[in-house]
C-alpha cells in the first residue's frame, strides 16, 4: 500500500511542487498539489491522501493553522512540515498543530523520501491493527450471538 500512497504537496513555489512531485512520482507515488491553504483543502475534502507535505509560510494562511484545519477534516493523514524558515518555535508551533513530521529546506532528498516512507510504513500499521482490532471484534460479536440463538 504505501508504495502507491498517495500525497499532497503544498508549497506557494512552483519549482519546489515539481521537483517534489517528479521525486515521489519516481518512487511510485501518486501526487497532486496545491499552491496555498485553501486549495489543500478543497483537494483534502474531495480525494483521501495518505500524506502531505505542507510548506510552513503559505500566500493565504500559516502552515500552523492548515494543520489544524486538516486535522479537524482528515485526521488519519499524516502531515509532514516542511519550511525553509526553521525555529525552535517553529517547530514546537507545528508539533503543537498535529505535524507529523518537520523537515528544514534545503533538505537531501534522499532524506525526504526516508522520512516519506516511515510515516506511511507507521501509518500502514497502524491501519491493519484497527482492522485487526475490528475483525476480533466481529469475530466475537457473532460468537456472542450464535452463543444466544443456541439456547
Amino acid at each position: 500500500m504505501t508504495k502507491y500512497a498517495k500525497i499532497l504537496v503544498i508549497d506557494d513555489d512552483s519549482s519546489i511542487r515539481k521537483v517534489l512531485s517528479a521525486a515521489l512520482e519516481d518512487e511510485g507515488y501518486v501526487v497532486a498539489m496545491a499552491e496555498n491553504g485553501r486549495e489543500a483543502i478543497r483537494k483534502s475534502k474531495s480525494y483521501f491522501y495518505n500524506l502531505a507535505l505542507i510548506d510552513i509560510r503559505l500566500p493565504d494562511m500559516d502552515g500552523t493553522k492548515l494543520l489544524t484545519e486538516m486535522k479537524d477534516t482528515v485526521p488519519r493523514m499524516v502531515k509532514i512540515i516542511v519550511t525553509g524558515y526553521p525555529g525552535l518555535q517553529n517547530a514546537i508551533d507545528a508539533v503543537n498543530h498535529g505535524a507529523d513530521a518537520y523537515v528544514v529546506k534545503p533538505f537531501k532528498m534522499d532524506d525526504l523520501l526516508k522520512t516519506v516512507r516511515e510515516h506511511l510504513q507507521e501509518q500502514e500499521l497502524a491501519r491493519k491493527h484497527s482492522e485487526e482490532r475490528i475483525r476480533e471484534f466481529v469475530e466475537a460479536r457473532v460468537a456472542e450471538l450464535e452463543r444466544k440463538a443456541s439456547k
